[in-house]
């Protein structure tokens, strides 16, 4: 599909398996809830096309033509969103039967499709509440037994956990990974949460200004990320930029980013000279020297200090200057030892042994 914007063009393909979910990553503004709408039929693209379960939702020609454009309402797609947007005056158990009721069943089967939804999530003893009457986590689990008991082809989550509080989202999460596994539900789940992406989802695309910029198993993109913004929600290093050299498998390759730097490390995998790469690190691997370490190790870079800020149990210390923003991650004994302030020039270290270097 491609959808012109304001600033940019999104521009995506994606393919989601049936029984499958594939979480779709991005900064604010990247595209994600476009790419949502278009699916859900809430927008129509420039060009391309929808399908779902083998029918043809949407389909715009090349030239601009509309092919097809099935109703949102026909589409046989659930919606879940941060807010719930139960009807007030309805109880739990006539929220969930408005699934099936707009889809055209009688009123006997809605109920009693809407009575097992209720048993399934655990919400029996509140189906004659209203959504006043039920926790912020109870009404997640209404809105999430509507959008099923309709019997959706796909299921699109877009921040479901994200208006609840540290108390309420893992029951939520644990409800929808136990359906989305047990069901065979596909879906598609739009969440800025490391934690919703890796428990809840079996792939994963980045996308960055409406392009895709990483794409894999979900568990590939967060441990070996090639994208930065994959890299900031996996809490890693990453350095973009070009092979100096053509390397195998395991051996030390030279890396040339933009601004001229020089990393070094280890090839996750055959790369060739002047392809474009990622070198990816921890923080925690990082060494934050007052001045030019010894032994001339392969990556030492100039930088300066632009943050410090306590994360847990150790200390952030964001810069820049080097190859890329690099964080390190110290102990508060180090961070005082060295006397670390934002506007202090620094010298990093990182062992080759410590980054790996991913073809784009």
């Amino acid at each position: 599909m491609s959808v012109a914007r304001s600033a940019f063009t999104v521009d995506v393909a994606l393919d989601v398996a049936p029984g499958r979910t594939l979480a779709l990553l991005g900064p604010n503004g990247a595209g994600k809830s476009t790419v949502l709408s278009v699916i859900a039929g809430l927008l129509v693209p420039d060009r391309g096309h929808v399908l779902v379960a083998g029918r043809t939702l949407t389909e715009v020609r090349p030239d601009g033509s509309v092919a097809a454009a099935v109703s949102p309402q026909q589409r046989q797609i659930g919606l879940m969103g941060q807010q719930p947007l139960l009807f007030p005056h309805l109880t739990a158990l006539e929220n969930i039967a408005f699934g099936p009721r707009s889809q055209g069943r009688g009123r006997v089967q809605a109920r009693r499709q809407a009575e097992t939804w209720l048993e399934v999530l655990g919400l029996a003893q509140f189906a004659r509440r209203k959504p006043r009457q039920l926790s912020g986590g109870q009404a997640q689990r209404v809105a999430l037994a509507r959008a099923l008991a309709a019997g959706p082809d796909l299921l699109l989550l877009d921040e479901p956990l994200g208006a609840l509080d540290a108390a309420t989202a893992p029951e939520v999460r644990q409800v929808l990974r136990t359906h989305l596994r047990e069901q065979g539900t596909t879906a598609v789940l739009v969440t800025h949460d490391l934690l919703d992406a890796a428990v809840l989802a079996d792939d994963a695309v980045v996308l960055e200004r409406g392009e895709v910029t990483d794409s894999g198993p979900v568990a590939r993109v967060l441990q070996a990320p090639r994208s930065v913004f994959g890299a900031a929600l996996a809490g890693l290093d990453l350095v973009e930029g070009t092979a100096s050299e053509s390397v195998g498998s395991g051996e030390v390759v030279q890396v040339r980013a933009g601004n001229g730097s020089v990393v070094s490390g280890l090839a996750s995998e055959p790369v060739a000279a002047g392809e474009s790469v990622v070198a990816v690190f921890a923080p925690s691997a990082v060494a934050v020297h007052r001045e030019q370490p010894g032994g001339s190790p392969r990556n030492a870079w100039p930088a300066v200090v632009r943050a410090v800020q306590a994360v847990g149990g150790t200390v952030r210390v964001d810069t820049s200057g080097g190859p890329a923003s690099i964080a390190a991650d110290l102990t508060p004994a180090a961070v005082a030892e060295l006397e670390l302030v934002s506007g202090l020039p620094v010298v990093l270290a990182v062992k080759a042994t410590e980054i790996a270097v991913h073809p784009r």
